[in-house]
């Protein structure tokens, strides 16, 4: 027979295990979570025949899988019929949840409703996807409530618009508004995978492509001068339907974007570096955003805030007056403002000063040093930004009724005698 020998505890501590004295000890602990997401370009993601949206949520046609897609209400609207279609004929048992996906529905209620439908479904921690399809706020929303949900549940994006295949789509940042403040509360959490179709991109009306295009001129002026010529020789030629066709000038604008911005996110993901490139623009613009009435577009304030960048530029001799006047030219050309009542010398001041304590203490404001490239300035004065607001309504007031500005260039960069602004006719 076997005997059982129970241990029973010692009535008093061994040496080893005293509690320490004063000072006592400490414990440092140190990880690394590894990151990685991919963003696929492709085409027909919505085509049954094309596996790759099945494959994110791990269907493979022959076994049911369970899938959360959380769609925005007006991409519901085009492409529902679509989308219920494929994940049918894929064996996806899907939940579908339709949701508002404009500005003021960006808040933590939205969040929370989110992580509602979550639990309804009993979604499985680690093996069920969460799939949003739709614009840069749902994105933003459904990606914070992935990355709170059981502290973490995976997710897909399907980024439906411009400015969400270029910019939201492609990091791994979350956030809705609180206050009066863009993006106040987030977290920073990567999807599996982003799925860009460019022919979502067909249904988008102009004033949100031209809302997407503000972060591509942003990649353009700080990164990519290469780019800012392919913008200014194309931009009357950018409309939703050549971005969805997808030809080889449409392409490479995106492809180029999007490679830019993924360039300036992978080594500095977690923003432990607060001198970002990627920042230009969306220094004032947080605070115009929100206050202007009616409403501004992401990237028409993210606009605004790039044309008194390029004069602060100018202001300091990082760029020439011609160059200045052909960005703020290519902005104009692509439908975005130039000036609004809201920006006031006054609320500038108040936008640098956020953005001081948004980067610790610093104003750290990337201006374009030359056409794509930047350098970082800290001493930006309320003069510099009067003088700044002044010299882009000089600009604006410039422009003929025709849209030739007074020193005969078009809004599209293109002298009246169809010479460029900076060069020979092309």
């Amino acid at each position: 027979m076997s005997e059982i020998t129970t241990a029973r505890p010692s009535s008093s501590l061994t040496s080893a295990f005293d509690i320490p004295r004063p000072p006592g000890l400490t414990w440092y602990v140190q990880s690394q979570m590894p990151v990685g997401y991919e963003v696929s370009l492709t085409r027909g993601l919505l085509n049954p025949a094309n596996p790759v949206l099945a494959r994110s949520v791990g269907a493979d046609g022959r076994e049911t899988v369970r899938a959360l897609i959380v769609v925005d209400r007006a991409v519901d609207e085009l492409y529902g019929p679509g989308l219920r279609g494929y994940f049918e004929a894929w064996q996806v048992d899907a939940v579908w949840k339709v949701m508002p996906g404009d500005e003021e529905t960006k808040n933590l209620e939205q969040v929370v409703e989110v992580t509602r439908a979550m639990t309804e479904m009993g979604i499985l921690r680690r093996t069920e996807r969460v799939v949003v399809v739709g614009g840069g706020v749902l994105m933003d929303v459904v990606g914070m409530a992935a990355s709170l949900y059981r502290r973490g549940a995976p997710y897909v994006r399907v980024p439906t618009t411009l400015v969400g295949q270029v910019d939201a789509g492609v990091g791994v940042k979350t956030g809705v508004n609180h206050g009066t403040h863009k993006n106040r509360l987030g977290t920073y959490f990567a999807p599996e995978v982003t799925l860009i179709d460019p022919e979502f991109l067909r249904t988008v009306e102009p004033r949100h492509i031209a809302n997407g295009l503000a972060e591509i001129i942003k990649m353009a002026l700080i990164k990519d001068g290469a780019l800012f010529e392919l913008l200014e020789e194309n931009v009357a030629r950018i409309t939703n339907h050549s971005l969805a066709d997808c030809g080889a000038a449409m392409s490479e604008v995106v492809s180029r974007a999007i490679a830019g911005m993924l360039d300036e996110l992978e080594p500095n993901l977690w923003e432990g570096v607060l001198e970002r490139s990627v920042d230009y623009g969306h220094t004032f613009s947080p605070s115009l955003e929100l206050r202007a009435d009616p409403p501004l577009l992401h990237g028409e304030a993210v606009a605004v805030d790039m044309a008194v960048c390029l004069a602060l530029a100018v202001g300091r001799r990082y760029l020439s007056e011609s160059d200045a006047h052909r960005a703020l030219a290519l902005i104009a050309g692509c439908g975005l403002p130039l000036t609004h009542p809201v920006f006031t010398p006054e609320l500038l001041e108040v936008g640098l000063a956020d953005a001081v304590k948004h980067r610790d203490g610093r104003q750290r404001l990337p201006l374009t040093d030359g056409l794509g490239s930047c350098v970082f300035v800290n001493d930006i004065t309320a003069g510099e930004l009067a003088r700044a607001l002044e010299f882009v309504r000089a600009y604006a007031d410039g422009v003929h009724a025709d849209g030739v500005h007074a020193d005969g260039v078009h809004a599209d960069g293109v002298h009246a005698d169809g010479a460029h602004a900076d060069g020979p006719a092309r």
